[in-house]
């Protein structure tokens, strides 16, 4: 009959194997880039289609994918349950993620953008501000990684044409280094004026 001592060690030393198996896969995914990515569901819509047995559904959902350093994807799945639907808009979203050209925590200047009935205006923001902007509108600006901006919506509130006419106005912004070189000019810095320069307080005569 076998000791239960030498049966009990016997389990802890695999157990200790196994944990040092199983290290390498944490890390593996830790270091992974698609970790860094965030996801966000704007919206699902169900739909419907009347067969001979019954109702068939379907499933639609708006993904916004991006890393917050300026680069934002959108994607639209589609499948017959929700999980799928989310999955392919996802994968959709990562595969077409665009640069978005920012200024510190905010936009360049101020832009306006349309796409079918939703119309979209955004404008830069002094650092503290934060993100004025509903929900869908947020979902994009958030990814973006913009953190202070005003937003205004002033069309149709389909949630899909509100964040392409989002992508789109964020996709019309330029730097100021970005034109002055289409441009062919070399981009001045600020000169020093003497009056702007601190002043040296002499010590008042008795």
């Amino acid at each position: 009959m076998a000791d239960p001592k030498q049966s009990f060690s016997d389990r802890g030393h695999r157990g200790a194997r196994g944990s040092r198996r199983g290290r390498p896969q944490s890390d593996t995914q830790g270091d992974g880039k698609l970790n860094e990515l965030s996801e966000k569901v704007v919206f699902i819509n169900r739909s419907s289609k009347v067969v001979k047995g019954g109702r068939r559904f379907s499933f639609s959902a708006l993904i916004v994918a991006g890393d917050k350093r300026g680069r934002v994807g959108v994607g639209l799945g589609k499948g017959g349950e929700v999980s799928d639907a989310i999955r392919k808009g996802s994968e959709i979203a990562k595969n077409t993620m665009v640069n978005i050209a920012l200024k510190d925590a905010t936009i360049p200047h101020e832009v306006y953008s349309t796409y079918c009935g939703a119309k979209i205006l955004l404008r830069p923001a002094s650092p503290g501000t934060g993100i004025i902007a509903g929900k869908t509108v947020r979902a994009v600006i958030e990814s973006a990684g913009v953190k202070d901006i005003l937003t205004k919506s002033l069309g149709s509130k389909n949630a899909a044409n509100v964040v392409k006419a989002t992508l789109k106005g964020l996709l019309q912004l330029r730097l100021r280094e970005e034109i002055y070189r289409s441009r062919g000019l070399e981009v001045k810095k600020k000169a020093v004026t003497p009056e702007a320069s601190a002043t040296v307080v002499q010590p008042a005569t008795v």
